[in-house]
């Protein structure tokens, strides 16, 4: 009986050891999609757990309004909006991982879309992120959800709203023809016109409102985007964004 025994429990351990070594062997063959090397463990959807590790935070003493560091004293950008703050550095990991993911889930990349929303499901928000009544998104056009079937903004939009309890609610809306801002130069992202951001019908902000966006760059977006809630009622307006590129 204990011959038995011990051989039932090789039998048993047989395919977990099996099952590690070929996941081992895969791994040393398989190549990180972002630096090269071999995945090894803890890789997922295709980038090894060190390019993982490069969602790195924003450096402490930051702006509060504008998520940078610069000497002390007013902001030196236009806001329109009482807080603002990114989770993390669009270019902080080697590869710099906000650039890597942001294009590529643009591009088609669910796997990456898929790990990116579950870790911003476990990040750590700004302590402000609760006090909010509403939150909303910066919006994509109808073309580019049509064409990719999904919108990243609205997506963390949910799921921040999920998280601090508080209702998340379409209010702004792009035209068919908008140009997106990530194909312009900086000068160009600064003369976005205010009519790019409208308020959709029948939209009502109010409150402390919430706005979302995936990468926070000129600012100029975001901008539009506050000002719009606040000409419609909002009474003031928070920006969260998952990476800030500096």
């Amino acid at each position: 009986m204990p011959c038995d025994g011990l051989g039932g429990y090789h039998a048993r351990m047989l395919p977990e050891v099996l099952q590690s070594r070929l996941a081992q062997a895969w791994g040393s063959l398989l190549l990180c999609r972002g630096c090269l090397d071999p995945v090894g463990r803890g890789a997922e959807a295709g980038l090894c757990a060190h390019c993982w590790t490069g969602l790195l935070p924003l450096p402490e003493g930051r702006c509060p309004r504008c998520a940078l560091l610069h000497a002390e004293g007013a902001c030196p950008e236009a806001t329109a909006w009482a807080l603002g703050d990114a989770l993390w550095d669009y270019h902080s990991g080697r590869p710099p991982l906000g650039a890597l993911l942001l294009p590529g889930i643009k591009q088609g990349e669910a796997g990456w879309r898929k790990a990116l929303l579950g870790r911003l499901s476990r990040a750590p928000l700004p302590v402000w992120a609760a006090e909010v009544d509403h939150v909303t998104s910066v919006p994509s056009t109808p073309l580019h959800r049509l064409l990719r079937g999904f919108d990243l903004s609205a997506e963390a939009g949910r799921l921040i709203a999920g998280r601090v309890i508080q209702p998340f609610t379409p209010l702004l809306s792009k035209g068919w023809s908008s140009v997106r801002q990530a194909s312009r130069t900086e000068s160009q992202r600064r003369r976005l016109p205010r009519k790019a951001i409208a308020l959709r019908r029948g939209a009502a902000p109010r409150g402390i409102i919430l706005l979302v966006d995936d990468v926070w760059t000129t600012g100029t977006t975001l901008l539009r985007c506050a000002q719009a809630l606040k000409e419609g009622g909002g009474d003031e307006v928070r920006v969260l964004t998952l990476f800030r590129a500096q």
